[in-house]
């Protein structure tokens, strides 16, 4: 048996709605979530402060990030890449 676990990181993606603060992001991430009585989809979005220390990221780029270490009181991701530039 194995001294060390294995943990699997959470890796979520998506749209960059700020970019204003030094070395963060906020990142909305939306969801598709089917209402339990009426089975009518909708869309709930959640918003994550991420570490972005190249500050690579702007306004409406798509970005993919990974759960890490509490850097901050709420920032506890870290931007992996960013998928697709804003136009």
């Amino acid at each position: 048996m194995s001294n060390q676990t294995s943990k699997t990181q959470r890796n979520l993606r998506g749209l960059v709605v700020s970019d204003k603060m030094t070395k963060t992001i906020v990142v909305r991430v939306d969801r598709t979530v089917l209402h339990q009585k009426y089975q009518k989809r909708y869309i709930s979005s959640r918003r994550y402060k991420v570490h972005d220390e190249k500050m690579e990221a702007k306004v409406g780029d798509s970005v993919e990030f990974v759960e890490c270490r509490p850097l901050s009181r709420d920032k506890r991701w870290r931007l992996v890449k960013v998928l697709k530039k804003a136009a």
